[in-house]
């Protein structure tokens, strides 16, 4: 499946899930649902997948977890804040980079619109 089909496969999934839910709940509830969704649509998901941290040719004990992981391609990080933040965006920079993946979207459920609370960010 190409990129931009799967991001936006992964998108309207979001947009579902914020429609039944709407704003407000734990990032671990729009998770849940996600994974319902995503799965629903005939979609490879992998939940709270560790992401091992390379140093200097080491692999060290300090994983990282990725929210989900759809088709072994593009990375989900789930948020429930305020507003994304920089910081958010650059979390999920390192783990593409981590995971030497290019796709990653970044989805906040605390939104009026779901469309207001997605980002699509790209490594490399």
């Amino acid at each position: 499946m190409e990129d931009n089909i799967l991001t936006g496969e992964i998108i309207g999934a979001a947009i579902e899930v914020h429609r039944h839910l709407g704003p407000g709940l734990l990032e671990s509830a729009y998770e849940e649902c996600m994974m319902h969704e995503l799965r629903h649509r005939k979609l490879s998901v992998k939940r709270q997948l560790e992401l091992p941290l390379m140093y200097k040719g080491l692999q060290l004990n300090a994983n990282y977890r990725i929210d989900l992981l759809v088709n072994d391609l593009v990375i989900i990080e789930l948020k429930s804040v305020q507003r994304i933040e920089n910081i958010h965006k650059a979390q999920l920079l390192t783990y593409l980079k981590l995971a030497k993946l290019r796709h990653g979207l970044l989805l906040n459920f605390n939104v009026p619109i779901m469309k207001q609370g997605i980002c699509r960010l790209v490594n490399g």
